[in-house]
């Protein structure tokens, strides 16, 4: 009676002991690992296309933060694929002197250098006007350049290797 089309869809059957609201949340429950696997093969996927576009050397992929900004603003992007920990702030500076706004974008260890937030060529103190983590404004902000965005993990080899490929642990795909 069950329909075959969705029959094929059925990643796993669970007996729970609740009704409504409650049995639903056991049946989550009792497939976490059935769910986890669904987007580790995904992800898994995702990471084995962005690889096979560098092995074949298309020019269809950029790598590390600088690189893919700009990829980025040229609406060159299809795919954003961003590790779930990056660990990078994006800072809007202003030059109080001369009005001019700077946008760096710091690690944790670059964030303690000064020299981050002074104009080397006149020393004049950059304020700060914004900071916010590089992966929240790239949710916020993915749609504006048209393009898809993918969080990926280092707990599959794929999503390891890409973490470790890039030292900036950022990795995108066009």
């Amino acid at each position: 009676m069950f329909d075959p089309r969705l029959q094929a869809k059925i990643l796993n059957v669970v007996d729970v002991s609740y009704g409504g609201e409650n049995g639903f949340n056991q049946a989550i429950e009792l497939s976490s690992e059935i769910l986890s696997n669904v987007k580790f093969i995904q992800e898994k996927r995702l990471i084995g296309k962005y690889f096979e576009e560098i092995s074949q050397d298309t020019g269809k992929y950029v790598f590390g933060v600088d690189d893919t900004l700009k990829a980025l603003e040229m609406g060159a992007v299809e795919t954003l694929i961003v590790w779930e920990n990056l660990d990078i702030s994006r800072y809007v500076l202003k030059n109080n002197n001369t009005g001019e706004i700077v946008i760096k974008h710091l690690n944790k260890e670059q964030e303690t250098n000064q020299s981050h937030f002074r104009d080397m060529a006149t020393s004049a103190e950059l304020e700060v006007q914004e900071k916010i983590s590089l992966l929240e404004w790239f949710a916020n902000e993915y749609k504006r350049f048209g393009c898809t965005l993918e969080f990926v993990t280092n707990k599959s080899q794929e999503g390891s290797q890409l973490v470790s490929d890039d030292g900036e642990n950022y990795d995108d795909s066009d």
